[in-house]
């Protein structure tokens, strides 16, 4: 069974490349760094010959409103025109929770263009929605910094390993398809100040954290309700506590 990876050089896809390898699957990872280029076409078909799934973690290179917008819709069609010509039975993305209900954030709403392209294409699919990544909070730190201080949402807030992500598309990829959109978040739920405190602390980072409401999240208002899952979901089991033991 033919897996290909789309963003397989990324985060994610390096690690689930290694996964699926590991258990014994023919995977071959595709991105640009491998001639394979789902904005432009380029080397997409010959990646897909063969292929019975394809998993799209791709991530968009500028994160502007447009080219955001752009990349994930031209990607997509790009990638779910391929895969029927190729044969394809399975189409697998990796989402995030919450895309659908907090619009003010252009990310968000090219996921949710990217679900739409791919719910449209009459292709068997599973779209995965994760929360945050543990491996971001250094970053969502970096971006809250004023006067010396670090400042971001109180809002709750459930990130995952990246570790416990792919677990997840593993097991969904080489099953049959859900045709269905599932969410995944981590074991804890806390204000988002507690987890940004928390990765700090055990990096000997002494700037005081802070939360407050009315903080943005990448330019836009979020309450308890915008980045959490709301229904039933798929925890992964490694806590921050454990994720920080290991990545220290």
């Amino acid at each position: 069974m033919k897996i290909v990876v789309i963003g397989g050089s990324g985060l994610v896809g390096s690690k689930l490349v290694a996964t699926l390898r590991q258990r014994g699957h023919d995977v071959a990872a595709a991105s640009p760094k491998t001639g394979v280029n789902s904005v432009t076409g380029e080397g997409l078909a010959d990646a897909l010959t063969g292929a019975e799934i394809v998993v799209d973690v791709s991530n968009a290179p500028s994160w502007e409103p447009a080219a955001v917008l752009d990349f994930f819709q031209t990607s997509s069609r790009n990638l779910v025109a391929a895969e029927a010509a190729a044969g394809v039975r399975h189409h697998v993305a990796l989402s995030i929770v919450g895309t659908d209900r907090t619009p003010a954030i252009a990310y968000f709403r090219a996921k949710v263009a990217q679900e739409q392209v791919i719910k449209s294409s009459g292709l068997p699919y599973s779209i995965v929605r994760a929360t945050q990544f543990f491996e971001f909070l250094s970053a969502i730190a970096d971006g809250g910094v004023v006067d010396g201080k670090i400042i971001v949402p109180s809002a709750l807030f459930q990130p995952i390993a990246t570790d416990d992500i792919v677990s997840v598309l593993a097991e969904v990829a080489t099953g049959a398809p859900l045709n269905a959109t599932i969410d995944i978040a981590g074991p804890e739920k806390a204000p988002f100040n507690t987890f940004v405190a928390r990765r700090l602390k055990a990096a000997g980072d002494a700037r005081p954290v802070l939360g407050d409401p009315k903080a943005s999240y990448y330019g836009a208002p979020i309450d308890d309700r915008s980045l959490v899952p709301l229904g039933p979901a798929r925890l992964g089991p490694t806590g921050l506590d454990a994720w920080l033991a290991k990545a220290s």
